[in-house]
């Protein structure tokens, strides 16, 4: 029987957690929420160094820690060496949150051969690759937390972003093959947010709350990334402990199950 205390308890100190494409965005507001609540967190990034060493530094004033690691995610041995690295200086990864993503809005027909391959390889083989990477020391330890972010449009689908759509309903299939294949000791479960207030998403030609109202959000206005931030820190606490291959959307209703 779990205490009702330890039940609501969200306290990561000591643990170790890898958090992709960390410099900007949802990433960033991951790795904040992550040192925020104790745990040592590992920033990658890939050419934002100044972004990410501007994030440590909030990270320390906070009173947390964190490292940056620069690593291309498509690339295998290059994770690798970014996961060894993350070992050394804090330890075992425990919580992987991979984020890093591209969005690109075309339509069908223009887009490239080489345009689908970037999109499929960033936003899904990467999860494979930085899973890959940390899976045999999670069996070693016998626990682990992998969050995999996803979106609303892998649920939902949209014209002009095809490539974008395939990814990311890939990354939801792919989250309940490893949750089934590496439960109970490790917990896999994704995010799908709908539309939030980062450089990913131009609200330059549309408004906040028309780009809702298009998308049919009952809340009538798109997230802020601490809101999605606030779901990964759930899934990567003990609070989580019986989520298994779910996907949370946070998404103000545009998609209800």
């Amino acid at each position: 029987m779990i205490s009702p205390t330890a039940a609501f308890n969200l306290d990561l100190s000591g643990r170790v957690a890898l958090v992709t494409g960390a410099a900007s965005g949802i990433g960033r507001a991951i790795a904040l929420a992550l040192a925020q609540a104790g745990a040592l967190v590992a920033l990658n990034h890939l050419a934002r160094a100044q972004e990410t060493a501007a994030l440590v530094t909030q990270i320390e004033r906070l009173g947390g820690r964190a490292c940056v690691l620069e690593a291309d995610v498509t690339k295998a041995n290059e994770l690798a060496a970014m996961v060894a690295q993350v070992e050394q200086t804090f330890g075992p990864v425990e919580v992987l949150v991979n984020n890093a993503g591209i969005i690109q809005e075309k339509p069908f027909l223009e887009i490239t051969e080489e345009e689908w391959d970037r999109m499929l390889s960033v936003d899904l083989k990467s999860v494979f690759l930085a899973s890959r990477a940390v899976l045999p020391s999670m069996i070693k330890q016998g626990r682990g937390v992998i969050i995999n972010i996803a979106s609303d449009l892998g649920l939902l689908g949209r014209e002009h972003f095809a490539a974008y759509c395939a990814a990311k309903a890939g990354v939801i299939g792919l989250t309940k093959a490893m949750a089934r294949e590496f439960a109970p000791a490790i917990r896999v479960n994704a995010i799908a947010p709908g539309p939030v207030n980062t450089s990913m998403v131009s609200l330059d030609a549309m408004s906040p709350e028309s780009m809702a109202k298009e998308l049919d959000s009952p809340q009538r206005r798109i997230a802020e990334p601490d809101e999605i931030a606030a779901t990964a820190l759930f899934l990567a606490s003990d609070l989580s402990r019986f989520y298994c291959g779910q996907v949370l959307g946070p998404n103000g209703g545009s998609v209800m199950p």
